[in-house]
């Protein structure tokens, strides 16, 4: 069953930096990456569905982060449909950054649900996506972080819990979801895991036109 986006409909769009795409300095302020593509596609397809597409994503958030600026960002904006992904943040970083924390997964859960539970309460369609890490090879530069094999199979293992949870609160809430990780795992079996994100966490062009594909199919 997919979300049926209606004339006149505001979508929102939020999460980390995935989403974000230095959506301040475009035009739009949707940003370079799927959000843009999404709005581009669907206004091609459906010139007469017009749609207020909106992108509240902040480069670096967690789930805490989102929730501290929630009401402001998201809530007041009274969308129809709310786009979340988050979750890269709040996994392995903190064995590298030391201002950093341990998230567990429960704690992310609860967070997420905390966010996800007014939306519910107003009738709002959810769309959530899962956090996602490719395994790419060598040492990359992530966040302006180098970072090397080790690091990332240690950011998988924290990373997983946090998906299912997102897995889990799709069912609880009746809402649609994008298993990312799953679709980027076969996209980078049939090419390489660089081809769709560079640091294993960013996607490159296609990694966005993948997500933003993605994205479409789970709206009407």
């Amino acid at each position: 069953m997919t979300i049926t986006v209606r004339p006149g409909s505001t979508v929102m769009f939020t999460g980390d930096s995935i989403t974000d795409c230095e959506r301040l300095r475009s035009e739009d302020s949707l940003g370079f990456g799927y959000p843009l593509r999404v709005a581009g596609e669907w206004g091609l397809q459906h010139p007469r569905t017009p749609v207020t597409w909106l992108n509240s994503a902040i480069a670096g958030n967690k789930v805490m982060d989102l929730e501290s600026r929630w009401q402001t960002d998201v809530l007041d904006a009274r969308p129809d449909v709310v786009s979340i992904l988050v979750g890269v943040n709040d996994m392995g970083w903190h064995t590298l950054d030391p201002k950093g924390y341990v998230i567990s997964a429960e704690k992310f859960a609860a967070g997420y649900d905390r966010l996800l539970a007014p939306l519910a309460e107003a009738g709002t369609e959810l769309i959530l996506i899962e956090p996602f890490l490719l395994p790419v090879s060598g040492v990359v530069e992530a966040g302006g972080v180098l970072i090397g094999e080790a690091e990332r199979k240690a950011w998988r293992a924290d990373l997983d819990p946090k998906i299912e949870a997102v897995r889990g609160l799709a069912r609880t809430y009746g809402a649609q979801l994008l298993a990312a990780d799953g679709m980027f795992t076969e996209l980078a079996a049939r090419t390489t895991p660089e081809h769709w994100s560079a640091d294993g966490v960013h996607p490159t062009p296609a990694g966005h036109a993948a997500l933003a594909r993605a994205w479409l199919r789970l709206v009407a």
